[in-house]
């Protein structure tokens, strides 16, 4: 009974885990690429 237990709180965990480093990896993502592209207000030069 202790080990079903242990289970699914371990499958709980690692969901959990999971998902914030998917939502991390698609963060990071954003950050480097795709903001870059679309600039906003305050990071647009005047030339």
């Amino acid at each position: 009974m202790i080990a079903k237990i242990f289970h699914w709180w371990l499958g709980v965990g690692l969901s959990i885990v999971g998902i914030v480093a998917t939502l991390g990896i698609i963060g990071g993502y954003v950050k480097k690429v795709v903001a870059p592209q679309y600039p906003g207000k305050r990071q647009r030069r005047e030339d």
